[in-house]
């Protein structure tokens, strides 16, 4: 079963105070089933720089959703 789910960036971006290309990023790495830490260490360039507790955040927010 595929499950969509619709994602406004723009609130969660005001939200969590975070800029919203790098929101989009994280929320695209994590789809693709990358880990936090592995997000955290390898994919910065990505990311923006985000730390593990702001990735986090991320993840917590997109997945109660």
């Amino acid at each position: 079963m595929d499950i969509s789910v619709t994602i406004d960036f723009a609130a969660l971006a005001r939200e969590l105070g975070l800029p919203e290309p790098q929101l989009r990023s994280t929320v695209e790495l994590l789809d693709e089933g990358n880990t936090v830490p592995f997000i955290t260490r390898y994919r910065k360039d990505r990311t923006g720089g985000l730390d593990e507790e702001q990735i986090r955040r991320v993840q917590d927010v997109v997945t109660r959703q």
